[in-house]
């Protein structure tokens, strides 16, 4: 059997379009091209050997890079699609890397012209870039082609601020707002955020002594390592400008009660600013814890359970009176008949209960129906004022149906028991 040859010296066949195989042919019809009609290719007025061979010659009207790299078609695009390139762009003198992988031709081939198209950032990027030109064209020191907003460059070693925090996730343009890297702008917190100032001034600039850089919101001040007091109880859920009313510069505050709380003194100042003997840091109206016995009066008995306000009616806490009729005197049943000295009686146990030893406090027992009578059937005026008698005669005198006939000495024949029941000695 003799070897097939192509071209011109091929052997002469019989043309069947149902049975012709074109391999036999210097055309081999692969992917896209095995769909085609003869007559896609063939120019039915010439003869068939004389059909177009290459990509050029049939898809001329196709090329979108107008014949700008030439005819060689088949080092990108394949019989299966047109649209399918396998272009290897590392070829160039410009590798496709980070995001220009995922970018069309023609996002950097405008216009279909592939030949010269420039390598540099500036020739594609300028309207993207917020610098204006300001950076120069080596956009490569900040940026990567991974993602145009990232950037690389070193804050800290080229300005000597770290961008820390907040800062960190912040565009270039919130503080830089000229477009302009080389113009300077503060590095202080007040430089960006005096208009965020809730304190308006009063705190100065250092910023950093309460705020981090996290959160604007978020207090990390220690008040007692920088004001030397301790934030307790109330103190410690007030807000700053509740102490701090006028520049911390110029207002230094005391640290006794009386700095914040004169205005709150019910006492008027009386006690010269020794709150805490009373009050605590927990509330102010509540919870006093004041020991009486430090003052001239211990309270004592019923005492203990009175309220400050029954016996301090004015608030005048000092100076307060410390007798018993200064609080009791509606209360005397005796009218004043038996002086002031009510304790010689009764205790602040109880004030319906006494305990007076007549005899020994008097000199005069209380015997027979004595013991029953009331204080002031004898003691009829003030007990300081007037000095009863021992004798008889000094109550008796108008009961005495002698008519001092007997003199004084009625004990000699009448006892205490009963004036009725006489002895005649």
């Amino acid at each position: 059997m003799s070897q097939r040859t192509s071209g011109r010296a091929a052997d002469i066949v019989k043309f069947d379009r149902a049975t012709f195989d074109h391999t036999g042919t210097d055309f081999n019809l692969e992917g896209a091209h095995r769909g085609l009609t003869c007559v896609s290719c063939h120019n039915p007025n010439k003869k068939l050997r004389d059909a177009p061979r290459t990509c050029a010659a049939c898809h001329k009207d196709d090329d979108l890079h107008r014949g700008q790299l030439k005819d060689d078609c088949g080092s990108c695009h394949n019989s299966a699609t047109w649209s399918g390139a396998k272009f290897d762009h590392a070829e160039t003198d410009f590798a496709l890397q980070g995001a220009h992988r995922e970018v069309r031709c023609n996002a950097c081939h405008v216009g279909g012209k592939y030949d010269g198209t420039p390598t540099r950032c500036v020739a594609c990027h300028m309207p993207d870039d917020v610098h204006r030109g300001s950076r120069g064209e080596n956009c490569a020191e900040c940026h990567t082609q991974t993602d145009w907003k990232t950037s690389k460059f070193d804050h800290a070693k080229e300005t000597g601020f770290a961008l820390l925090g907040r800062h960190n996730s912040l565009e270039c343009g919130s503080c830089h707002t000229s477009g302009r890297f080389e113009d300077k702008i503060e590095n202080t917190c007040v430089g960006c955020h005096r208009a965020d100032d809730s304190h308006a001034g009063r705190f100065g600039d250092k910023c950093n002594d309460c705020h981090g850089n996290d959160r604007w919101s978020g207090l990390e001040y220690d008040h007692f390592v920088k004001a030397k007091y301790t934030l307790l109880g109330a103190h410690a859920k007030l807000d700053c400008h509740a102490c701090h009313t006028a520049d911390v510069a110029k207002q230094k505050l005391g640290t006794d009660c009386r700095s914040c709380h004169t205005a709150d003194d019910p006492h008027g100042g009386q006690l010269k600013g020794a709150c805490d003997n009373c009050h605590s840091n927990e509330a102010w109206r509540k919870d006093i814890r004041f020991d009486h016995d430090l003052t001239d009066f211990p309270l004592l008995g019923m005492h203990v359970l009175v309220s400050c306000a029954q016996c301090h009616a004015s608030k005048a806490f000092k100076g307060a009176p410390t007798q018993c009729v200064d609080c009791h005197k509606q209360n005397d049943v005796h009218k004043g008949g038996l002086g002031r000295d009510c304790a010689d009686c009764h205790s602040s146990n109880s004030w319906t209960s006494w305990e007076f030893d007549h005899q020994k406090q008097t000199g005069f027992a209380l015997t027979g129906a004595h013991g029953k009578a009331k204080c002031v059937d004898c003691h009829r005026q003030p007990a300081a004022e007037v000095k009863l008698a021992k004798d008889c005669a000094a109550c008796h005198r108008r009961d005495d149906i002698h008519l001092g006939q007997f003199g004084m000495q009625c004990q000699r024949c009448h006892s205490t028991i009963t004036f009725k029941g006489a002895r005649i000695q």
